[in-house]
């Protein structure tokens, strides 16, 4: 069992794949140091691969949405009182919270108690809505990291020590396999057009999201070119067993006769296909910066949905649009997301003309403003970077900073 060492806690795919990179990032900056430190928290099965030592899986926390955490609270409660008990028998020397802020404020309020330097990695929508939430940064965080350029002047105006230090998806390099050899392996026809589906990362999101996706799909394989369309389904390495038995089961139910092809991998669907749908979240981000032309959807309970009316504060639910300051890509919400509106937004992209060519133009600008070198403030940070550059590099310098100003004892 680790002591001290690094914890390190995300929640989703998303941030578990972030999780990920930068416990290999801070194993290699360890090792030029001449260092060796253990890593321990809350995390799935990448960053168990890359190291951690998994207290907490991250699959049984990754629920949304006010009913859903109303029904999982117990479990949810029993894993989140396992965490705090190890980080108070352990006493790490630095933690690194990566998005997921309803368990990982009530974390940061544990370990600053303890004294112990918190790093906050992808900030969460304060700028949308809970701007109260301001306050348990100012109090709880030592540094927040962020990834999109106008976060870092919301916090700095706020007084917390924030830096833009770029977004890891748009740093990556695009998968190397080929049309021909992703259709190879996952017995899809390279002659026939393929279309992205991508109903979110947790078991909720796929439930309110996948059914009108399937609908849609449908009605473009039936109604407007039969034969012509198959369809991809990329699945988040986060999803359990059961549930990947479950969502296969819906496509049984709800799919009959349509070509659907359940992948493990979104980053490789997306460079492949012609067009995809896709849930607001992390991978709207993923389908802009590798250039993919998509449609936002997103459904949540009425219940959710009323109350985020009252309080959400921006003109835009996708990422791709705040950051555009305009709605780059067709957003379909709520009462909006129906068949007949996907297949609508969508047509119009799928073939070589006006509106899917300003739309990839468009997209390929704005992955040059998520790897930018400068602040939006101005500030140049080409010299906070690491030497191989990159958010992930940044930010295991920064914990590898914060563990150095820590107790030896701790560490």
């Amino acid at each position: 069992m680790t002591t001290g060492g690094i914890f390190i806690s995300a929640g989703e795919a998303s941030g578990e794949a972030y999780g990920a990179l930068l416990i290999e990032e801070l194993r290699r900056q360890l090792s030029a140091q001449g260092r060796d430190l253990g890593f321990w928290g809350m995390g799935g099965p990448r960053m168990v691969a890359a190291g951690l030592e998994q207290v907490v899986r991250a699959e049984d926390m990754a629920v949304m949405g006010i009913t859903e955490v109303v029904r999982h609270l117990p479990r949810i409660y029993r894993e989140f009182r396992r965490l705090k008990a190890a980080i108070r028998e352990r006493r790490p020397a630095v933690a690194v919270l990566i998005d997921f802020p309803d368990i990982h404020f009530k974390l940061a309020q544990e370990l600053h108690a303890l004294g112990i330097p918190v790093v906050f990695f992808v900030s969460p929508q304060l700028w949308a809505w809970k701007k109260h939430r301001i306050r348990l940064v100012q109090k709880y965080i030592d540094r927040m990291l962020v990834i999109f350029p106008f976060e870092e002047p919301f916090y700095r105006e706020r007084g917390v020590n924030a830096e833009f230090v770029g977004h890891p998806l748009a740093e990556l390099e695009l998968p190397v396999i080929s049309r021909e050899e992703f259709g190879e392996r996952w017995g899809l026809d390279p002659g026939k057009t393929w279309i992205g589906l991508l109903p979110g990362s947790r078991a909720k999101e796929i439930r309110d999201n996948l059914p009108e996706m399937l609908a849609a799909a449908d009605e473009l394989h039936v109604r407007r070119q039969p034969g012509q369309y198959e369809f991809i389904l990329p699945l988040a390495p986060t999803l359990t067993t059961e549930k990947r038995a479950w969502v296969g089961q819906m496509l049984q139910d709800r799919a009959l006769g349509l070509p659907v092809t359940l992948v493990n991998d979104a980053r490789p669907a997306l460079q492949h296909a012609r067009a995809s749908i896709v849930a607001s979240g992390t991978a709207t981000v993923e389908a802009a910066l590798i250039g993919n032309p998509f449609v936002v959807v997103y459904r949540v309970s009425p219940l959710t949905y009323a109350i985020a009316k009252r309080v959400v504060t921006v003109p835009h639910v996708a990422m791709v649009n705040l950051i555009a300051q305009k709605r780059l890509i067709p957003e379909l919400i709520q009462n909006d997301f129906t068949a007949s509106n996907i297949v609508k937004e969508l047509t119009p992209l799928l073939p070589d003309g006006p509106s899917r060519q300003s739309m990839m133009k468009e997209l390929a600008e704005l992955r040059g403003v998520l790897q930018a070198q400068t602040g939006a403030g101005g500030r140049d940070i080409d010299r906070a970077r690491s030497a191989v550059g990159g958010a992930i590099a940044r930010v295991a310098e920064v914990t590898l900073d914060l563990l150095r100003l820590a107790s030896p004892k701790s560490a």
